[in-house]
């Protein structure tokens, strides 16, 4: 006679990390809305009161999902190099991130001064110090490249996450927005005119860095440090 399966067991190694990759997986498939304290029962065969034990809400779920995913990432970020090369390292790995992990940069939005934002703050603090920025400007200067790392890697997630959901062919969309650019008027639009097949065949994550080194620059420019040019 076939014996009959058990069921998992709704208590068997339950743990706050178990819940918590279970929920990234869940963003992941579905962002935001995808994650609900059903499914995520479902998902580990157990009860939303077992859930309970381990995580307050949503809210917190959320922020320790994106936690997880900071934290795994700047773990990955290299240790050593001049200070501007971390930070591109990290500013790239944080790309990457955002881009496989499209819910993070709403998630970090949401949880201003929580801990996965703390870890960013920290990390590229410590290599703004290692430049030799003045303790004075040292809040601006990681402001302006914490700010500009989040936005551009989360407005790149979103777009991916548009295209993904509309089935847009990357290559033709920026061939007939590059199109529309060419043909507006000369006199009004003329810089946009003339940037509109660069645009065509673009790297995002080159201009990324790009616009990353730029700050760098005007850091070093601005806080000349000997010794720390990269």
């Amino acid at each position: 006679m076939e014996k009959t399966r058990p069921s998992p067991r709704r208590d068997e190694s339950l743990s706050r990390e178990r819940i918590v990759d279970a929920a990234i997986a869940l963003l992941d498939a579905g962002g935001a809305d995808g994650l609900t304290f059903r499914a995520l029962a479902e998902r580990l065969a157990t009860g939303a009161g077992a859930i309970y034990y381990h995580v307050a809400n949503k809210s917190d779920l959320l922020t320790a999902a994106c936690d997880s995913v900071i934290a795994h990432t700047l773990a990955e970020c290299a240790v050593d190099g001049s200070p501007a090369a971390q930070i591109r390292d990290i500013a790239l790995g944080l790309f990457d991130a955002i881009d496989a992990h499209a819910w993070v940069g709403s998630a970090l939005a949401g949880a201003p001064g929580e801990l996965p934002g703390v870890r960013i703050l920290e990390r590229i603090g410590r290599q703004v110090d290692a430049l030799g920025v003045p303790h004075g400007g040292q809040w601006a200067a990681v402001c302006a490249l914490v700010n500009y790392i989040m936005g551009v890697a989360g407005q790149n997630a979103a777009n991916s996450q548009i295209a993904r959901t509309h089935a847009y062919d990357r290559a033709s969309l920026l061939d007939a927005m590059a199109t529309r650019w060419s043909q507006l008027d000369a006199q009004q639009f003329s810089f946009t005119r003339s940037v509109a097949d660069q645009l065509r065949d673009h790297d995002d994550r080159a201009d990324y860095l790009t616009g990353l080194d730029l700050i760098l620059q005007g850091m070093e420019t601005l806080y000349a440090h000997p010794g720390q040019k990269d």
